[in-house]
């Protein structure tokens, strides 16, 4: 008689604890950053001994959370389609924002000095996109000129890092202060920013 295929359910089974072991991490590192693997382990119903079946340790399971909080970050800089370089960067800035609210501790973490480096190579996306609205910005005119593209990109980068980094301390603060800091390290006065996020006021939520 034929005989059926062999169930493969171990294999799905390792897929499914691997994510949700993942899950489990992002979550409870957005609440404390310095989550203990028996806090993820428990998080993901899963044992301490489990866990180490899947990630060698503590480092390792963390650099594949900020790897995919990266990916997150990629996808909103992929989605901004603005041809006008100041509404790019409004939106790219507030974007991005608005994701690292909602992971406020892990976002803290993938963009710190500590961390960074070992994101960068993750965040390459986003960084090219930056480049991006910057030339074309420099180029026609609407963004400072004074300060070459690539160290100005840098700085535009470095200042957006350094808040999401921080909205720890101020809970109360929205993707207003961002997006000005941001466009007024591009090259925008105040009022011209002002004038801007009344164009678009989903940008200052």
């Amino acid at each position: 008689m034929p005989t059926s295929s062999p169930v493969r359910r171990p294999r799905r089974d390792a897929r499914e604890n691997r994510a949700g072991i993942l899950a489990a991490a992002a979550d409870e590192i957005a609440r404390d950053p310095h989550a203990s693997l028996d806090v993820i382990a428990r998080a993901a119903g899963l044992s301490r001994r489990a866990l180490y079946g899947h990630f060698d340790d503590r480092d390792a399971l963390v650099s594949e959370v900020l790897v995919a909080g990266a990916a997150r970050f990629n996808a909103i800089a992929a989605r901004v389609s603005d041809t006008d370089p100041r509404r790019a960067l409004a939106r790219l800035t507030a974007g991005l924002w608005q994701e690292a609210s909602h992971v406020r501790a892990s976002a803290a973490i993938a963009l710190d000095e500590t961390h960074v480096g070992g994101t960068a190579a993750a965040l390459a996306p986003l960084r090219h996109r930056i480049a991006e609205i910057v030339d074309h910005g420099q180029a026609s005119g609407v963004l400072r000129t004074d300060i070459p593209g690539p160290e100005l990109a840098e700085l535009i980068e470095y200042t957006g890092r350094s808040i999401v980094a921080r909205m720890g301390a101020h809970p109360e603060a929205t993707a207003e202060v961002a997006v000005k800091a941001v466009l007024g390290i591009a090259g925008l006065s105040w009022r011209e920013t002002v004038a801007l996020l009344a164009e678009l006021p989903e940008a200052g939520e």
